[in-house]
């Protein structure tokens, strides 16, 4: 059972989520507008954040962007608009996933199981990246601790999202070995998902913007244009 915090001004859509979550074994606490969401997420961290976008008092773009100041626990953004830019800009404020209203029930619960299966709150162990160890990672001043989802450069904590720590984890791994966007794509996500390249390429520039933030001469990750990317290890 994890803890699942929903935000959303569609009561109808919140009594459905909710219902079909909590048929899954989870605890459901939902609010209605952006402010008192992210009260909540910052006083009483849950196991996954589900956002909408469009709310009162504070959007759920505002709200992410705030909880990613401090917080990287998963988030899973809603929202009613179809147009490609609110999904780019989520994913560069640190969003892990995203859904198109209308969606089913089953993809919801679907995309839910595999984020909570990624960090291990599904109560199992936190799924590795790909087909790679879950054994600590040194590659010269980068360290990583699957376990503890854990990662410092030179010393200094960086925080990254699940999903930026599964795709630095695949890279990281092997050094000097390209990894297209569709190999990175099989590591962080699962099977059911499906995200496009621009996606792994937000997922990508934001992370750098975090460790450039504790060394600005950072560029360990290299962009093969047209091919992926690679960890070069210095």
């Amino acid at each position: 059972m994890a803890n699942i915090t929903l935000v959303d001004d569609d009561e109808n859509i919140v009594a459905s989520v909710s219902l079909a979550l909590e048929s899954h074994g989870h605890k459901i606490t939902a609010y209605h507008d952006g402010a008192s969401g992210l009260e909540a997420l910052e006083s009483n961290p849950p196991d996954l954040a589900i956002l909408d976008v469009k709310m009162p008092r504070m959007d759920g773009m505002e709200v992410l962007r705030r909880l990613r100041q401090t917080s990287q626990i998963p988030v899973i953004m809603l929202t009613s608009k179809d147009e490609e830019i609110d999904e780019i800009l989520g994913f560069n404020l640190g969003a892990d996933d995203y859904i198109h209203k209308p969606f089913s029930q089953r993809l919801l619960i679907e995309r839910v199981k595999a984020l909570l299966r990624r960090t291990g709150a599904d109560g199992g162990e936190p799924e590795p990246a790909g087909d790679g160890p879950t054994k600590a990672i040194k590659r010269g001043k980068l360290s990583m601790d699957p376990a503890r989802h854990e990662c410092t450069w030179d010393g200094r904590p960086v925080k990254l999202t699940v999903t930026e720590f599964l795709l630095l984890q695949a890279l990281a791994q092997r050094p000097g070995f390209v990894k297209s966007r569709d190999n990175l794509m099989d590591a962080a996500y699962d099977d059911q998902v499906y995200v496009d390249d621009r996606t792994i390429d937000s997922h990508v520039k934001r992370m750098r913007k975090k460790f450039r933030v504790v060394d600005p001469e950072f560029d360990a990750i290299e962009t093969l244009y047209g091919v992926g990317y690679r960890y070069r290890d210095s």
